[in-house]
């Protein structure tokens, strides 16, 4: 059984229908890419996944259960790493466990086995000004992940960072997803970035938008330094590209 199923989803708003009919779904360890131009109800979708919005019809189930409209029952992290300026680090990591009712003290106790995990140690009486782009995207990463820590949602997440960095966070992001048994859904608009990380990629397009495609990458993880290089890997980006230009 799926761990994550969409199924049969549909929203509007006022009269503009912006995800019609959207069916999709996670399994355990799993990394899903949804890719798709800007506009086409990528981040509409996961805020339905979320539980933020209601759909008009279909429903979110969380193994088997339904979650439609329930938030809290998985993380969400949006573009940006949206930490609190004026709190340490670990105070950042620590808050969805405080606005759950955790004493500070305890949240602070409870976060620092992961700090290790994430490659945060050191940084836990720092200040988010203190902290690279890539580590304040560590940090934003562990903080999603003490929120619910079975599925990840992330909008775009290493988007604002440059390439060397982005790389490196690729790699990391792929090993702590092992050692901690985490399950994510990713937005990008990069292709190779889908290609690259995903088990699988969504095509999200069309208006209103509708998933035209599920793309298996057979390739295992992680993949080798020069698998953008591969006749293999242009095969895949030509099929995107071409998929999405079908369908808009």
């Amino acid at each position: 059984m799926a761990q994550l199923e969409v199924s049969h989803v549909t929203k509007t708003f006022e009269d503009k229908r912006v995800l019609e009919n959207v069916s999709l779904h996670l399994g355990d360890k799993e990394l899903v890419a949804l890719l798709g131009v800007s506009g086409g109800g990528k981040t509409t979708l996961f805020n339905v996944i979320s539980g933020i919005l209601k759909p008009d019809s279909g429903q979110v189930l969380l193994d088997g259960e339904d979650i439609t409209g329930r938030p809290g029952q998985v993380s969400y992290m949006l573009q940006k790493d949206l930490l609190l300026p004026y709190r340490t680090i670990e105070d950042n990591v620590a808050l969805p466990l405080i606005i759950r009712g955790e004493k500070k003290k305890q949240a602070r106790k409870l976060v620092q086995p992961y700090f290790q995990e994430f490659g945060l140690e050191g940084t836990q009486k720092k200040y988010p000004v203190q902290l690279s782009g890539g580590m304040r995207q560590r940090a934003a990463l562990l903080r999603t992940y003490m929120f619910s820590r079975k599925i990840a949602l992330l909008d775009e997440p290493f988007s604002a960072l440059d390439t060397l960095t982005k790389s490196a966070m690729h790699k990391w992001y792929l090993q702590v997803m092992e050692q901690i048994h985490l399950s994510t859904i990713f937005i990008t608009h990069d292709i190779d970035e889908a290609i690259l990380l995903a088990d699988r990629i969504y095509l999200l397009t069309g208006n209103p938008g509708r998933i035209t495609e599920e793309l298996v990458i057979k390739e295992p993880k992680p993949r080798s330094e020069d698998f953008n290089l591969t006749q293999e890997f242009l095969k895949y980006k030509r099929y995107i590209l071409k998929k999405i230009e079908e369908n808009k």
